[in-house]
């Protein structure tokens, strides 16, 4: 398991950041906003924010848009991640994030937060235990 109190993670500062993308989120069907900083483990700090659609199947979460921004830029490893959503209790990724954080091993820890403080902290690894992943396929080649 991830250790979501390492010091080396300005948790703050990341939070921060996600506020910061949930603010430009682009949710006017559910007024549901959310906004996440990715920590790349080179040190830089990639956004995203949740992006709805009128058919509901085409919207884009807030973690996948940190993801394909990084992935972008060529990060491919990461430190941490922040999500921020609003009301009092905080939400963890939905079932596709969870599968695309998999998909960037090691696990890294995850904060979820509120913007009234709530926080939940795991790590990518506990979000999808058993998941299916690069080892996956690697073992069932042949």
């Amino acid at each position: 398991v991830s250790d979501a109190s390492d010091p080396s993670i300005a948790w703050d500062a990341l939070t921060e950041r996600a506020k910061e993308a949930r603010a430009a989120a682009y949710a006017p069907y559910s007024d549901y906003r959310v906004g996440a900083a990715l920590l790349a483990e080179d040190g830089r700090v990639f956004v995203g924010a949740n992006v709805e659609n009128a058919s509901y199947g085409l919207c884009q979460c807030a973690e996948r848009s940190a993801i394909g921004a990084a992935v972008t830029a060529g990060a491919r490893r990461f430190r941490a991640i922040a999500i921020v959503t609003g009301g009092s209790t905080p939400a963890t990724p939905c079932g596709m994030c969870r599968q695309v954080l998999a998909e960037f091993p090691p696990s890294f820890p995850v904060r979820c937060t509120t913007i009234d403080g709530g926080v939940i902290e795991s790590d990518t690894g506990s979000l999808l235990p058993h998941g299916f992943g690069p080892g996956v396929l690697a073992q069932g080649r042949g």
